[in-house]
């Protein structure tokens, strides 16, 4: 009601302020005494209707404070009556749920006694079928049993003797591991090792003829190659021997520092154990050709062994130090298998060379086998015709054999003699002429 009252004496104010400005335009020239006059009038009118207005209001208050009385004394008188209710039913409610639990109670206790009654039952039931099938189940399966648990436990206790015996073969070769690692750590023992594997390709590929071991390759020098290669000489002249220096060497320090920092995975420690091995497989080549290169008397390159393969990998993963090597210091470095096929090659261009030199030998061989070829048709010739002769003479005695017969056809025979030297003597000639007839 407020609000209304207030928006309606801003509607009066309103249209006093139009009714003012009407008045100011249709006649400015009245006088301002009837101007006052009029505002003086409006000004009691607004008054009036002010008062009526707060009049109105306070009246307008008064009424809306009895109906609120009115009203929250109704919904009290409501709201009492409605919980007096409520409280009725639920009073009837929870005698109703405490009814229906002692009747539930006793439902289940029933329920309890009954299930409880029977599970004793089933359970006597189940132990005395159990028990007849324990039995029988004993009284079948016990031997089998028996017999099973003995091949199992046998079973079982060769297996163990196996393990006992492979733990034995494993600690044996876990100590032999050890042996060698402790031998390899010595670098005499390394050099010897290296040195080993050399001779035993060169003794499967190569004849004894063909290489030499601890050669002297540089005249007036103490230095000696392990084993060096005889290549032929100028003018293939046997006595002239040109050697192919091959020298071993193992640098297991090195190598074995890459691999742990490799699977340690720090590439600090990788680069600066693949530069020192570098290092060292420069410096093992600068001296095989400080020391056994020496042309003519040696071949312009000499060979590195590395005797183990992942070793010879490892430098060949090296960017550009095969190379470097072979340009620079003039070593081919092998391992194994590279050498082994470098040996077989060897092996054929020796056996080729061999036949080249022995080809003008086999030429005179067939020069001289021609002469005597001939001569020996010639002699065939002379024989043959000799054989001719003989035939035809014995032919010419044949006839005369004949003619004799029939002359002596109707001579009357003698008795037979013994054999005498004669006889013997003419049996031994007529075998002389079949023989040559034949």
């Amino acid at each position: 009601m407020t609000d209304v009252f207030f928006y309606a004496l801003l509607a009066a104010d309103a249209l006093f302020l139009v009714i003012l400005i009407v008045l100011l335009f249709k006649s400015p020239s009245r006088p301002l005494t009837v101007i006052d006059h009029r505002l003086k009038g409006m000004e009691k009118l607004q008054e009036r209707l002010e008062r009526t207005m707060r009049d109105d209001g306070a009246r307008d208050r008064e009424e809306l404070n009895r109906s609120l009385r009115d009203v929250s004394e109704s919904l009290l008188v409501r709201l009492a009556e409605n919980m007096s209710l409520q409280k009725d039913q639920w009073e009837i409610f929870s005698r109703q749920l405490t009814d229906l639990a002692a009747q539930s109670v006793q439902k289940l206790d029933r329920i309890n006694e009954s299930v409880a009654l029977q599970l004793r039952h089933l359970q006597e039931d189940q132990r005395r079928q159990l028990e007849a099938i324990r039995a029988t189940v004993d009284e079948k399966l016990q031997d089998t049993l028996e017999k099973r648990l003995g091949e199992s436990f046998r079973l079982v206790s060769e297996r163990l003797e196996t393990v006992q015996k492979g733990l034995g073969e494993m600690q044996t070769l876990a100590a032999g591991v050890g042996d060698l690692k402790k031998v390899l750590t010595n670098i005499k023992t390394r050099g010897t090792f290296g040195e080993i594997r050399l001779g035993t390709l060169l003794e499967e590929i190569l004849s004894p003829d063909q290489y030499a071991a601890n050669v002297a390759t540089q005249p007036d020098s103490d230095h000696r190659v392990e084993f060096a290669v005889r290549m032929p000489g100028r003018h293939d002249d046997p006595r002239q021997v040109v050697w192919l220096p091959l020298d071993a060497k193992f640098p297991q320090e090195d190598h074995l520092r890459l691999l742990e920092a490799q699977e340690q995975g720090n590439p600090g420690q990788v680069e600066e154990a693949s530069r020192q091995l570098e290092r060292t497989l420069r410096d093992m080549a600068k001296s095989i050709r400080d020391k056994y290169l020496a042309p003519p008397h040696t071949t312009d390159f000499a060979i590195m062994f590395l005797p183990t393969e992942s070793l010879y990998a490892e430098v060949l993963r090296r960017d550009g130090l095969f190379a470097q090597l072979q340009r620079e210091f003039r070593v081919v470095i092998t391992g194994p298998t590279t050498l082994a096929a470098l040996l077989n090659s060897l092996q054929m261009g020796f056996r080729t060379l061999a036949i080249e030199r022995r080809s003008s030998e086999v030429w005179e061989l067939l020069g001289a086998v021609k002469t005597e070829f001939a001569n020996f048709g010639g002699i065939l010739d002379k024989t043959r015709k000799k054989i001719l002769e003989a035939g035809n003479t014995i032919e010419k005695a044949a006839v005369r054999s004949r003619a004799i017969e029939r002359r002596l056809r109707d001579v009357q025979g003698l008795p037979a003699p013994e054999d005498g030297p004669e006889e013997s003597g003419i049996e031994e000639a007529c075998d002389k002429v079949n023989n040559g007839d034949a």
